[in-house]
C-alpha cells in the first residue's frame, strides 16, 4: 500500500515520466548544418545526410497497411524495400570502417521501428566517419562482402554509384508506394532546404 501511495505521489508531482518515444532521438528530422568547406569527405557526408533526411520523412508515420503495400504481386512490399535499404545503409557505414558485409542476412524479425532507427543511425555514423576526410583517407575505404566465406573487395567508387545511389532510388520508391497506399509523405518536406515545414 505504501509503495502504491509513493507512485501516486510521484505521478502527481511529475517525477515519473512517460517512456521516451524512440523516434524523438532519431537523426535526420532535418539536415545538419553544412560543413565549412567542400572537401571530399564533407561532400560525401552531405550526400549521406541528404539520403538520411529523405529516408526519415519517407518512413515517418508509415502504417502497417503502407508496409504491406506492393504495386504488383511480383514487386517487393514497402517493408521488404525498407529491409533492402537497411542492408544498403549497413554497406555504407561498413565501408567507412573497412568492415565486411556478411550475406545473406535476414532482418525480417525486427519491428519497423527497430529497422527504421538502425537505418538512420547507420547513415548518421557513416556521415560522421566521412566528415573532414581527405581524398587519400577516403581512398582507404573499401567495400567488402562475405558471401558464405567467399570474400570480395571493391574501391569506394563502387559505393558511390552502387549502394549509396541505390538507397536514394529505393527511398523514392517508398515515397511513391505510400502515396499509392493512401498515406502521402508530409507536404512540408523540402529536400532542397533540408527542413520540413510542420
Amino acid at each position: 500500500m505504501k509503495s502504491i501511495l509513493c507512485i501516486l505521489l510521484l505521478c502527481a508531482s511529475g517525477h515519473i515520466m512517460a517512456q521516451e518515444n524512440p523516434t524523438t532521438s532519431l537523426p535526420y528530422r532535418e539536415i545538419p548544418a553544412s560543413a565549412e568547406n567542400y572537401g571530399p569527405g564533407n561532400v560525401l557526408a552531405r550526400m549521406i545526410d541528404g539520403l538520411g533526411y529523405r529516408y526519415y520523412w519517407a518512413t515517418e508515420g508509415l502504417r502497417e497497411s503502407d508496409l504491406l503495400y506492393a504495386p504488383t504481386k511480383e514487386a517487393r512490399t514497402s517493408r521488404q524495400t525498407l529491409e533492402h535499404i537497411y542492408g544498403l545503409s549497413e554497406t555504407v557505414v561498413n565501408a567507412t570502417n573497412n568492415s565486411p558485409n556478411v550475406r545473406p542476412a535476414d532482418w525480417s524479425a525486427w519491428s519497423f521501428e527497430e529497422l527504421r532507427a538502425k537505418t538512420l543511425r547507420n547513415l548518421k555514423q557513416a556521415s560522421a566517419n566521412c566528415a573532414n576526410k581527405s581524398a587519400e583517407e577516403i581512398g582507404e575505404f573499401k567495400v567488402k562482402f562475405d558471401f558464405g566465406g567467399r570474400q570480395s573487395e571493391f574501391p569506394y567508387w563502387n559505393m558511390i554509384n552502387g549502394p549509396l545511389s541505390d538507397a536514394i532510388y529505393h527511398v523514392g520508391q517508398v515515397v511513391s508506394f505510400r502515396r499509392s497506399s493512401g498515406n502521402p509523405i508530409h507536404s512540408g518536406v523540402n529536400v532542397f532546404m533540408g527542413k520540413t515545414k510542420e
